[in-house]
């Protein structure tokens, strides 16, 4: 069982690789079964085709069952609040028969960092394994980026989560930086997996400059392309994107290209227009085919975070563009984990966080071709450690050995 607010047919975030390894459980000969929300990401739209009640659906092989939830058209704590919860009172609809089901394990995917508490109970009545699977840790990133401000409801929300945390089987997480966030949460890091995000090389890999999606958008071989492409969120700082379009108007034929959706597209948009800013572009999302073609149209991937989330999420964009060989210029402060994976393997260029004279710097080296052998390792260290079939092979095989016969699992939570 995978219990998940976010799924296939999601394109980006959370949704794609639970989606993803889903299929591939499946694939390997295993019953799958998910208990998740209609697509809704990261328009914070739900998808036309799936309006409505409550739907089952075959989807590669694993059995879907879709709940009905409130998706805010403006996210905000409070409403981010409702919008989770709204999908944990819904899902109880699936949940409580399946309380007299046997599973093998049950994998709950965070955030939200709560849904442990509906999958407990199986193991009270079962002993069923249940592993907590930490895509961002939500609370902190709640915390520190001011998303949730007020103290005794963050407070609160710490010592559930420490509580939760404690009770799990086992907790695996996709960064060493986050490891050691949660083993300062109190867990044993022996029940700690690290098991990192993945790029699918049959998807995502190297594409010539000619048969990149450029010509398609109206660009040619003379124009520079800086891209951002993924989620328009509150954690990345992408006003600074803006802000440096402007002081780069002097660089000729420079274009800022802006992909994807979620929460803080339509103010970035008026941002930009307010701005009167000539040299940027917004796209929506590119279909899953186009990928490869469209990354590998830019001169520059931007891989933006603010100072607060270092080490609280992963940047997941940063697989795809290491696949097809890009130029990263990664916003990372020194010690964390993102920041000394880049250097030490030479994955792209690293500068300070919610600095517009180091993002402006750094754009200018890269563009002068000053920095080009800061990511000469990319597309090796995709190759050799970002293999989607070798990450969810190695994770399936913990889950199928260790979860019969419990040997590195607690044979119980704590």
């Amino acid at each position: 069982m995978i219990y998940g607010i976010n799924y296939a047919p999601e394109l980006t975030g959370i949704g794609k690789y639970t989606g993803e390894m889903a299929a591939h459980f499946a694939a390997a000969g295993d019953e799958v079964e998910v208990i998740t929300a209609p697509p809704y990401y990261p328009q914070w739209k739900v998808m036309d085709a799936y309006r409505g009640g409550y739907r089952k659906e075959m989807l590669d092989g694993v059995r879907v069952l879709r709940c009905p939830l409130y998706v805010p058209s403006e996210v905000t704590g409070v409403k981010r609040i409702l919008h989770e919860f709204s999908f944990v009172l819904s899902s109880l609809r699936y949940w409580i028969p399946r309380y007299f089901r046997r599973y093998d394990a049950i994998l709950c995917i965070s955030p939200p960092f709560h849904l442990g508490f509906v999958a407990l109970p199986h193991w009270w009545i079962h002993g069923t394994p249940v592993i907590n699977h930490i895509q961002d840790l939500q609370v902190d990133a709640a915390r520190d980026l001011g998303i949730i401000r007020q103290e005794g409801l963050l407070r609160f929300l710490e010592k559930a989560e420490r509580w939760l945390l404690g009770k799990m089987t086992a907790v695996s997480t996709i960064s060493t930086g986050m490891v050691r966030k949660i083993v300062k949460k109190g867990l044993n890091q022996e029940n700690i997996v690290l098991f990192p995000n993945w790029v699918d090389q049959k998807i995502v890999y190297p594409v010539s400059r000619e048969a990149s999606a450029r010509s398609d958008w109206g660009f040619t071989d003379q124009d520079r392309i800086v891209l951002y492409a993924g989620n328009l969120g509150e954690k990345q700082g992408l006003e600074n994107v803006l802000l440096v379009a402007q002081r780069l108007r002097d660089v000729p034929n420079l274009t800022f290209l802006i992909i994807g959706e979620g929460g803080a597209k339509s103010r970035l948009m008026a941002m930009a227009e307010e701005l009167n800013l000539d040299n940027v572009v917004f796209k929506p999302l590119q279909p899953l085919n186009r990928l490869a073609a469209s990354l590998a149209a830019a001169d520059v991937h931007l891989v933006l975070q603010k100072k607060a989330a270092a080490d609280l999420v992963m940047p997941s964009k940063l697989t795809n563009i290491l696949a097809v060989g890009g130029h990263a210029l990664v916003t990372a402060e020194a010690g964390t984990t993102l920041h000394d994976v880049v250097r030490e393997h030479h994955l792209g260029t690293t500068i300070e966080p919610e600095d517009i004279n180091a993002l402006e710097r750094g754009l200018r080296e890269i563009l002068s071709g000053a920095r080009a052998a800061d990511c000469r390792g990319a597309r090796i260290f995709a190759a050799e450690n970002l293999d989607k079939e070798n990450i969810l092979f190695g994770f399936r095989r913990i889950l199928t050995l260790d979860t019969k016969q419990h040997n590195s699992w607690k044979s119980h939570p704590s």
